[in-house]
């Protein structure tokens, strides 16, 4: 796929598939409850495994097919990793709630504890993206794990610093804590150069998409732009008044539609054994059949 508007597209397309994919699992775990938190990250292990293979087999490819594939597996090790934190199995030692009165020194620690293992395993991750890729000539992987990376960090100081508006209803019983250490205020010193920084990233992936010398190339820094472009987005998420969260909140299960789910099995169970029992049962006689009259009888 060589055409700029189909692959910027596809890009705005996975980034919300994937990010409604996560909030719906870890929203279907949080109603299960029970260790379905650790059993989503388990069964998403492969997404980890698949994309740090294919990122390596990628990574002398610079072909258009091996941009796509680096940056769907970069994006398949990042998924797994927010999986891994909203489902509090990846977070941090402090699950507690951070005080009203504490010092913004006191409140910054404590939001460092509340996600430093996060930050220590994406460090690792990013580390060993560098280290597959090396000197290869495709690093289209490596680009998207860092623009996310560091775009990620930039959103949560702001939120930590503080920004109008917060989203706090995608967090899960797991990370309910995590809300007391985010700030609402009009503006924050950070807000303006995080954008800025964003901005000035985006036109330079235009620039050397523009100036590529090979489908692969123009492609893979297609992807980037689009892909810092929605990180700007996410940003602007934080100020403007509008309604983002409706783009997956209707996709999301609620605790009415997983008990009628669970009704729906139970009924369903109850009413297989029951034909079971009646395909099992032996057949009982009514009836004594009559016996024959003797010869010459009345």
């Amino acid at each position: 796929m060589t055409n700029p508007w189909l692959v910027t597209l596809s890009t705005v397309f996975i980034w919300w598939f994937s990010t409604g994919a996560i909030l719906w699992r870890v929203r279907r775990a949080d109603l299960a409850g029970r260790g379905a938190h650790q059993l989503s990250v388990v069964l998403g292990l492969p997404l980890l495994a698949l994309g740090f293979v294919y990122l390596h087999r990628s990574a002398d490819d610079a072909t258009v097919q091996g941009a796509h594939v680096a940056f769907l597996s970069a994006l398949s090790v990042w998924g797994w990793f927010e999986l891994a934190f909203l489902s509090g199995v990846v977070a941090g030692p402090n699950r507690t709630q951070c005080p009203p009165t504490a010092t913004m020194y006191e409140r910054f620690l404590r939001a460092t504890g509340t996600i430093l293992w996060h930050e220590i395993a994406l460090l690792v991750a990013m580390i060993a993206c560098t280290v597959i890729v090396a000197d290869n000539e495709n690093r289209i992987g490596l680009m998207t794990f860092a623009i996310l990376y560091v775009a990620r960090i930039s959103a949560k100081l702001n939120l930590f610093l503080g920004v109008p508006r917060i989203n706090v209803q995608f967090l899960p019983s797991p990370l309910a804590h995590l809300a007391s250490h985010f700030k609402i205020a009009r503006m924050n010193f950070l807000f303006p150069a995080s954008v800025t920084i964003l901005t000035f990233a985006a036109g330079c992936f235009m620039e050397r998409a523009i100036s590529a010398e090979s489908d692969g190339a123009f492609i893979g820094h297609v992807l980037m732009a689009v892909l810092t472009l929605l990180a700007l987005l996410e940003h602007w998420f934080m100020v403007l008044p509008l309604p983002d969260q409706k783009l997956w909140t209707w996709m999301l299960p609620t605790a009415v539609t997983e008990r009628n789910r669970a009704r729906a099995r139970a009924a369903r169970r109850a009413k297989a054994e029951e034909l079971k029992a009646k395909a099992f049962q032996a057949p009982i006689a009514t009836t004594v059949p009559a016996l024959p009259r003797a010869r010459g009888g009345k």
